[in-house]
């Protein structure tokens, strides 16, 4: 059964799930990183909130740790790199709290244009002071989104409710969902120059960071009010005070900022500005959410290999995980396959698939791979740190995939490039189940890929397999199955034996001592 370790106060509901799904939970929180470290071994899963820090040295503690969960957006707590290299899943839960973060940005745009903490703070001192705190419509207004995507989405349709014009700066916003959305998508110097109030949504990258910065800041129209719910480090927030005592920037609303906890900061008490202690998902229903989401998503992954908002490897439901599992099999034992039989340094590496594989999702299968390959060359590897390992040594990975169909329902081709040239291996699954070889460096064979095995390349001649056979057998080697390829009769042909124990290398070399043979190696599965 796997076990899980909850690390961070969470709804009981979570605890409720693990159970429930068929994995045992222990829920202790409060640990400081020694005591963590000191425990962290016996669990197959994590599951936190902002508290725990999962550093390198605790990834490193956590012997049988096979997936982090996250219950919130953020993950600015893990080391992700580090739990990639060690093949370690890290998920979030990126909607749980989506409407309740977009409802504090509504907020505290609300806030912004009518003044309220102040107007708050001054008619609770006694004070009338109705002529003083004149706000704005937001009717009208043009609402500039930094960042589209799911928490941004729903401000903009609040906003459109509001009948605010919305314009949009993402990148990766397509023009067909700009309108679906019923937005404008924007340049980021054009949303800067039109915004009447400038709201950002985005993750904290490198390429986001300081997105906001004193030179943006210049860029906006005078009077433009400024709301962060999303990441510390976004705004320049020096440059965002000097805006706001200049008179430039009418007001700033932020909910995070760039160090946090923000007890002490230059930003508080400049007028007209607005802070929060990072109470963007903090209401009942998302925390609720969140933590439900996140004991459904790793229950998922470690009792029946779903993954479900993964940062480090492609996502795969619960309800595809079956269906994938034996082309994943296959894709797997056709990269260690390949991995064991080309020799020197590898240049790149094509994953094709065709007839009913490629009609699948590829990211799993291609991860596959990957594994199978370097596994070769280390029992660590997994399919969530194969890609990162494979990019960290240069490997191009090419994803082809063909709507033809071939001599069978679906294949699965890999051809990895060395300086010797292209090497190819390709399989099917008989019975929709069970990997089967077809195709090796170009030469027909169908084998079954398990256990021990022997490969031989030799000279296609009379009398071979009977001398292999005898050899084998005064060995005191059993076979298993038998299979044999050739291009062309009394060519090159190649066999593939599966046999019953380790073939030694004292062994290799009297089976490479025998005429005709070219290559012989040992393989395992």
């Amino acid at each position: 059964m796997p076990k899980v370790l909850i690390s961070d106060k969470m709804d009981p509901k979570a605890a409720q799930i693990f159970r429930e799904r068929g994995v045992e939970v222990d829920e202790i929180t409060g640990k400081t990183p020694e005591e963590l470290k000191a425990i962290i071994g016996q669990y197959d899963g994590l599951a936190i909130r902002s508290s725990t820090k999962v550093t390198g040295e605790i990834l490193e503690a956590a012997t049988n740790l096979k997936v982090v969960g996250r219950a919130g957006i953020g993950v600015d707590n893990v080391d992700i790199p580090a739990a990639s290299a060690r093949g370690v899943v890290v998920m979030n839960t990126p909607f749980g709290n989506s409407i309740t973060t977009a409802e504090h940005a509504i907020a505290l745009m609300f806030a912004l244009a009518r003044q309220l903490p102040e107007a708050d703070a001054s008619t609770q001192a006694g004070k009338w002071e109705k002529n003083r705190f004149m706000g704005v419509e937001l009717t009208g207004k043009t609402l500039g989104l930094i960042g589209a995507g799911n928490i941004g989405s729903i401000v903009a349709d609040r906003a459109q409710g509001l009948k605010m014009k919305v314009v949009a700066f993402d990148p990766f916003l397509t023009p067909e969902r700009a309108i679906e959305m019923g937005v404008e998508k924007v340049g980021l110097d054009d949303l800067l120059l039109r915004a009447d109030f400038i709201t950002l949504h985005t993750p904290l990258t490198d390429q986001t960071r300081n997105i906001l910065s004193a030179e943006n800041l210049a860029k906006t129209k005078r009077g433009v009010r400024i709301i962060n719910c999303a990441r510390g480090g976004l705004i320049d927030e020096a440059a965002l005070k000097q805006g706001l005592e200049s008179g430039h920037i009418a007001g700033a609303a932020l909910d995070v900022f760039a160090v946090e906890p923000a007890k002490e900061h230059s930003l508080f008490g400049t007028p007209n500005f607005v802070s929060t202690p990072h109470l963007g998902a903090s209401t009942t229903e998302a925390q609720v959410n969140v933590a439900i989401q996140v004991a459904e998503q790793m229950a998922d992954f470690l009792v029946s290999g779903g993954v479900t908002n993964a940062l480090n490897m492609p996502s795969l439901s619960a309800e595809e995980a079956p269906r994938l599992k034996p082309y994943m099999a296959l894709a797997e034992k056709l990269g260690s396959l390949v991995g064991q039989l080309a020799h020197g340094e590898l240049r790149n590496i094509a994953i094709e698939s065709e007839g009913a594989a490629a009609e699948l999702n590829q990211k799993p299968i291609v991860g596959a791979v990957l594994a199978g390959l370097m596994r070769v060359h280390s029992d660590t590897v997994n399919m969530v740190n194969a890609p990162f390992l494979a990019k960290e040594r240069g490997l191009d990975v090419r994803e082809v995939r063909h709507d033809r169909e071939g001599d069978y329902h679906t294949l699965v081709r890999v051809t990895v490039g060395t300086a010797q040239g292209d090497r190819s291996v390709a399989g099917t699954l008989f019975g929709n189940a069970a990997p089967r070889l077809v195709e090796l460096f170009g030469i027909k064979v169908e084998a079954d890929l398990a256990g021990h095995m022997l490969y031989i390349v030799n000279e296609d001649a009379p009398g071979f397999i009977g001398r292999l056979g005898t050899t084998l057998g005064e060995a005191d080697v059993n076979i298993g199955t038998f299979h044999l390829g050739r291009r062309e009769a009394g060519g090159e042909a190649i066999l593939l034996l599966s046999v019953d124990g380790v073939v030694g290398e004292a062994l290799l070399a009297t089976v490479r001592a025998l005429p005709g043979v070219k290559t012989a190696m040992a393989l395992a599965f």
